[in-house]
């Protein structure tokens, strides 16, 4: 009986064979099709998932890159990352650093996963980071003090006239007057055809007028005495020391500051203290040659040394000088050359950064789609310029 089952069952099977297999490749594929795209979204929500992880983003106060008003960030450099994380989709924080020393430290130790702000792009920064497509082109230039408030010949008179060493050197001058006129008068208060009176006053008075006088090589009567001739010819080679070590110092004094405005480019730089930044690229370029270097924390500190005459020029990178020099500093200050060590500016991140990718895939689509000229004409137009 159970063969006769089999037989039976084997003829229906038999019978119905196209419509197995038929049925059977059907639901094969059917589950092809719904395993798939479980497959294929796998990759895709791994990505937005990275994409929609917080990012720190290092950045520094430096315009007119990054603007830093009570805490709200603002400019070029603000403005391109923020449609950048926008292209990515990436939401993002910002922390704020003083330099680009530090800024750099934040990305090398992990504390942030980007930095962006006026960051060179160097040989030797690109052995510890990675960078994105350059996102901007510049270079260094060269800030001066305002030549027309230089060459005024008022101010540099006054400032001669009360610099130390003819302050000292007038110091000096009165104090052998006094001793002289003393001399003289302690010789001469005695002698019957006396220039001076015998008693102290006024006697002193006119012994130091001619003393005075005498110094500055313009005495109009000598002494009667032996004693007070004798002391009146060496008062007098004393008058012409004085009067040419007054007129040498003078002289110098007026030629460095001639030398210190005459600052026109890059070539007029030796010899010359120049203030930048410490770890800038312009820092680096004037260890390199061999130039004289304040370093300084801030750029803003490298201006006020500059219009405090505690440093002859600035070299820092081109648009921030030139916003400077347009802005705060109009009047004060000037550009001076051209642009050298020319140089772009990226973004930072650590070294296989996972989003370095997707950093220069929106950056290209912003300069495709007119977004990034936007951006630049906004911060580097001919109103901020």
């Amino acid at each position: 009986m159970l063969s006769a089952l089999v037989q039976k069952f084997y003829r229906f099977l038999k019978g119905r064979n196209k419509n197995i297999w038929l049925g059977l490749g059907c639901g094969i594929l059917v589950f092809l099709l719904i395993s798939y795209p479980v497959r294929s979204q796998q990759p895709t929500t791994q990505q937005s998932q990275q994409s929609q992880q917080s990012l720190v983003v290092a950045t520094r106060a430096i315009p007119p890159f990054v603007f830093d008003d009570k805490g709200k960030l603002s400019g070029f450099s603000i403005d391109l990352w923020r449609s950048i994380a926008s292209e990515i989709g990436a939401e993002f924080k910002f922390e704020e650093y003083p330099n680009v020393s530090d800024l750099l430290s934040s990305v090398e130790n992990g504390k942030a996963n980007v930095g962006i702000a006026a960051i060179s792009i160097t040989a030797e920064r690109q052995q510890k980071f990675d960078f994105s497509l350059p996102m901007f082109s510049g270079g260094l230039q060269i800030l001066v003090r305002n030549s027309k408030i230089n060459s005024g010949g008022a101010p540099d008179i006054l400032s001669l006239f009360f610099s130390v060493t003819l302050l000292q050197v007038i110091g000096l001058a009165v104090l052998l007057t006094v001793i002289a006129a003393h001399i003289i008068w302690l010789s001469e208060r005695h002698h019957k055809e006396s220039i001076v009176d015998k008693s102290y006053f006024p006697g002193i008075f006119k012994a130091c007028w001619w003393a005075a006088a005498t110094l500055a090589t313009q005495a109009d009567e000598m002494p009667k005495g032996v004693i007070s001739r004798v002391l009146a010819i060496m008062w007098m080679f004393a008058g012409v020391v004085f009067v040419a070590y007054f007129t040498a110092a003078a002289t110098t004094s007026l030629t460095v500051q001639q030398l210190q405005a005459d600052i026109q480019s890059v070539n007029d730089l030796p010899g010359k203290l120049v203030a930048t930044t410490t770890g800038s690229t312009a820092a680096a370029y004037l260890k390199e040659n061999k130039i004289p270097i304040l370093e300084v924390a801030k750029i803003e500190q490298a201006y006020d040394a500059l219009e405090k005459k505690k440093a002859d020029a600035v070299v820092f990178d081109a648009p921030v000088v030139l916003f400077y020099a347009a802005n705060q500093g109009q009047g004060k200050v000037e550009v001076v050359g051209s642009v050298f060590r020319e140089e772009n500016y990226g973004i930072v991140l650590p070294n296989n950064s996972p989003y370095r990718k997707s950093i220069n895939r929106a950056l290209l689509e912003l300069k495709e789609n007119g977004t990034y000229q936007v951006l630049y004409d906004k911060w580097f137009g001919v109103k901020k310029s």
